[in-house]
């Protein structure tokens, strides 16, 4: 499924319907599993609002487009949520949820809190190189392309050269997307090991809300 960027959905379709409801602000990488995870367990009362995809290859933009989708919706809703980790921006975001007043995920990026932050910190991985499902979908958009590999192949050692392992975190079972994700490693040079994480803090934190 691919999401629209920079699109707000609600249950049904409908738009949203004022008070006592949560708006997350999301992004657009966490779409599919968000929505997974409100059907899945009748969260009925949250609407999902996704930025640009793309933004996780420019984090530098990510305080900005959040804030204003903050400003535009929050007085529709009862309270507003970011699923968004730190995500490259050194702390701004963090500091942005705060001057707003709103809430955020925990912890440095995605491939963090999808494994459990404090599994992820145990692990102290300086050698990996993580894709999630949406990574591995979007593998070519989101890493080949913009590093230019499919122009300038011997980059790869350059940008790879320091990692050993490709780690694919999936947050659902799906041999296609293994398969896909063992290509990816091999692509790059590297080992290749899969790891199931499901979904992993970003479950309680929407539960939270």
């Amino acid at each position: 499924m691919q999401m629209p960027d920079d699109t707000t959905l609600t249950d049904h379709g409908l738009p949203p319907q004022g008070k006592g409801r949560v708006l997350v602000i999301a992004c657009g990488a966490l779409a599919r599993e968000i929505l997974d995870l409100t059907a899945v367990n009748g969260w009925d009362h949250i609407d999902l609002h996704c930025l640009p995809a793309i933004l996780h290859n420019h984090p530098d933009r990510i305080p900005d487009s959040v804030a204003a989708a903050v400003t535009e919706r929050r007085a529709d809703y009862q309270s507003v949520f970011i699923a968004y980790a730190d995500c490259g921006t050194g702390g701004v975001l963090q500091a942005l949820a705060n001057r707003l007043g709103v809430a955020m995920l925990d912890g440095p990026h995605c491939y963090s809190f999808f494994e459990g932050n404090a599994a992820f910190a145990a692990r102290d991985e300086m050698t990996a190189f993580y894709l999630t499902d949406f990574l591995v979908r979007q593998f070519d958009a989101f890493v080949w392309r913009p590093l230019g590999l499919d122009r300038y192949p011997q980059l790869r050692d350059t940008y790879f050269g320091n990692y050993q392992t490709l780690v694919y975190q999936a947050q659902t079972d799906d041999p296609a997307l293994t398969a896909k994700a063992r290509d990816c490693a091999a692509r790059l040079g590297l080992a290749f090991e899969r790891r199931f994480t499901g979904y992993g803090d970003l479950t309680p934190a929407l539960a939270g809300l």
